[in-house]
């Protein structure tokens, strides 16, 4: 940990990562930085780059895009029930969702220790998956005539 001219605290993006354990270590860290996927304000950082408090980082870990404030700049790791303390998680509800519909998805109809799916399963969860994203549509376009049933 660094101080700036301000008289705040700094420290280098990738320590940051593995220290508020966004990434189990700092080797990943950094290659997460080198593959473009951590940016502040849309901008990607390198490994080197230092951040300070205030600072919002988005983390791309597809298929979400999660966001962090910086709440402390710290360099060294620290227990998770000090997390708090250290971001915030401010990841927009949409992404929050999407994470989820990809959990769901990702695990319907599979038994635990199943393994794989075969193509042909593969395929029926896709159709599967086809059918409940277009299920809206076909209500959409039904008409409930209530009027018949009273007569």
């Amino acid at each position: 940990m660094n101080e700036n001219g301000n008289g705040g605290t700094v420290a280098r993006i990738d320590k940051w990562l593995w220290a508020a354990r966004i990434y189990k270590t700092r080797t990943m860290a950094a290659a997460a930085c080198k593959k473009g996927q951590i940016s502040l304000g849309g901008v990607p950082l390198k490994p080197s780059r230092s951040v300070k408090a205030g600072d919002i980082i988005d983390v791309r870990k597809p298929p979400v895009t999660y966001s962090f404030r910086i709440l402390q700049a710290i360099e060294r790791r620290v227990g998770a029930r000090l997390l708090p303390e250290i971001l915030e998680n401010v990841t927009a509800p949409e992404q929050l969702e999407l994470l989820e519909i990809n959990r769901i998805s990702g695990f319907i109809g599979r038994a635990r220790g199943t393994g794989r799916p075969t193509k042909k399963e593969r395929r029926a969860l896709d159709d599967f998956r086809d059918e409940a994203v277009d299920a809206p549509m076909f209500f959409a376009d039904f008409d409930f005539d209530m009027d018949d049933d009273e007569q």
